[in-house]
């Protein structure tokens, strides 16, 4: 198993995430991909502290029970998530996200009077596994989306992610190539979510996704990850929609 930490990942993403130098639109840092709650909420982290298009920036995704999208990040709709994302989203806002490391494997994510998140992270086998092959990828075949979707389908059931999928369309209609190098497993999260409780872990009955990027039914983190946006075409209705 891998003997880096997601904290030292993410400290690592935090003093030394770079992007490449091409046309497309890229950002570089850590995320948790998302965790269903038995409440039937599910959320998402975004921390990218590059970015090409403008300032890093922190995000939460939240997801109600009957099936509303908000996104909340630090940074305005058309610099963040909501620019791919935001066509799919009730709301998209700026607001305060905070996240900190209250130990190597333990995270809290808030965004104030909204979100309150703790998560507890670990290495399993399967992560470590799934580590030792993005790692040992040809860099050249992360840019073919047939290829790093055959990587996801294969790491998708193997993790109990249920699908998943590094390339396609964004609900703005983008396309994105994501590039996850380590990955833990979510063992363990409590959340608070407009002061009620999300409950347990729990997969939903239907996994969700934002047109071609599948949220997964098991907690995962990921760091040393990157995404690059090829078209850039962006829609800043979409991106302001709901805001």
């Amino acid at each position: 198993m891998t003997t880096t930490t997601p904290q030292e990942s993410a400290a690592r993403a935090e003093s030394a995430a770079t992007l490449p130098d091409d046309p497309a639109e890229h950002f570089a840092g850590y995320a948790v991909m998302g965790v269903p709650f038995s409440s039937g909420h599910y959320l998402a982290f975004r921390r990218f502290p590059a970015s090409s298009i403008g300032p890093g920036y922190r995000a939460v995704w939240l997801r109600t029970p009957d099936g509303h999208w908000s996104i909340y990040a630090d940074v305005p709709p058309d610099r963040s998530c909501a620019r791919y994302f935001g066509a799919a989203a009730a709301e998209t806002v700026t607001a305060q996200v905070d996240a900190e490391w209250t130990g190597a494997w333990t995270l809290t994510v808030g965004v104030p009077g909204v979100v309150h998140w703790k998560l507890e992270l670990a290495a399993t086998w399967v992560t470590a596994a799934a580590t030792a092959m993005a790692l040992h990828f040809p860099s050249a075949l992360w840019r073919r989306d047939s290829m790093v979707n055959a990587m996801g389908r294969m790491m998708g059931p193997a993790l109990g992610a249920g699908k998943l999928k590094f390339a396609g369309l964004v609900p703005n209609g983008q396309s994105f190539q994501a590039k996850p190098l380590r990955v833990w497993a979510v063992t363990g999260s409590s959340a608070m979510i407009d002061g009620v409780d999300a409950g347990a872990p729990q997969p939903l009955p239907v996994q969700d996704h934002l047109a071609d990027f599948w949220l997964p039914q098991r907690g995962l983190f990921v760091a040393d990850t990157s995404v690059r946006f090829p078209s850039t075409a962006a829609s800043p209705h979409d991106a302001l929609a709901g805001s």
